[in-house]
């Protein structure tokens, strides 16, 4: 009788310390895991103005996705103008990319705009086996394979990438952060220079902010290639504040208006 309440006693123990392990296992797997600055449900809306005239709304969306039996992230990205803007120039623009959740590489890429009777329909989708990029160009139906780098991000999911991946806490003025991009049908080098900090005041309060240079291409629509300036949260979020952007004719200005289902405590300074 008391070799059996031995066994019982040892047996119940040995399973409270064996839960006990496995919590604490448990507890350092997911300290060891690195922290996201973003999680599915998160939802941006930003009003853009055009000069003195409020232009139009943007909105980006983060959901849960399966994608050829894969979860994965898939944002979603919408613009167009409204009132008195589309009178005279009508958008109505729709990007969309779906990426990886652990390494945030890119599976499929939807670009479909109509900016002012401009159009495009075109839809890429990366293999990394072939490291091939594969375009189908649905307005002109015609699709081609294009090389592509191994790190290679689209214009969406660099974004999300640079957020999760790119520890700013010790970045240094004037320093360039460089990404491999690959855009419609061509393979470049995606640059952001760091400018500085700033507490930038927002319908929100003041906010403390990282603020960046991305070069682009002078041309077409911005006057020269050092056009936009990015102000970016300082905070566990990174999420985006405001754009500026010197164009070809007159300026544009997007402002975060409104947002839900952030990840961490967005930090704003109460004056």
């Amino acid at each position: 009788m008391r070799i059996l309440l031995f066994l019982q006693t040892f047996t119940s123990n040995m399973k409270r310390t064996l839960t006990i392990l496995c919590l604490l296992i448990g507890f350092a797997l997911q300290a060891q895991q690195k922290e996201t600055a973003f999680t599915s449900g998160e939802w941006f809306k930003f009003r853009i103005h055009y000069g003195f005239i409020n232009a139009s709304y943007a909105t980006l969306e983060v959901k849960d996705e399966y994608l050829n039996g894969k979860s994965v992230y898939h944002v979603v990205g919408k613009g167009k103008t409204t009132g008195f803007a589309s009178w005279f120039f009508k958008v109505d623009d729709n990007y969309e990319s779906y990426f990886d959740k652990e390494t945030g590489q890119p599976y499929k890429f939807i670009r479909k705009i109509d900016e002012g009777g401009h159009t495009k329909d075109i839809e890429i989708d990366f293999n990394y086996k072939k490291q091939k990029a594969l375009v189908n160009n649905k307005k002109h139906n015609t699709k081609k394979e294009y090389n592509i780098e191994k790190d290679v991000q689209d214009m969406v999911s660099a974004f999300y990438y640079l957020r999760n991946n790119y520890d700013v806490s010790d970045i240094k003025e004037g320093e360039e952060i460089v990404l491999n991009m690959f855009f419609d049908k061509e393979n470049f080098k995606f640059k952001l220079k760091f400018l500085g900090r700033e507490n930038k005041r927002t319908k929100f309060g003041k906010v403390p902010c990282l603020i960046f240079r991305p070069y682009v291409q002078a041309g077409r629509v911005f006057k020269e290639n050092e056009s936009l300036t990015l102000w970016v949260s300082d905070d566990e979020n990174k999420i985006p504040i405001s754009i500026k952007a010197k164009l070809m004719v007159g300026s544009l200005k997007a402002d975060l208006d409104a947002f839900k289902g952030l990840k961490h405590p967005f930090k704003i300074i109460v004056d």
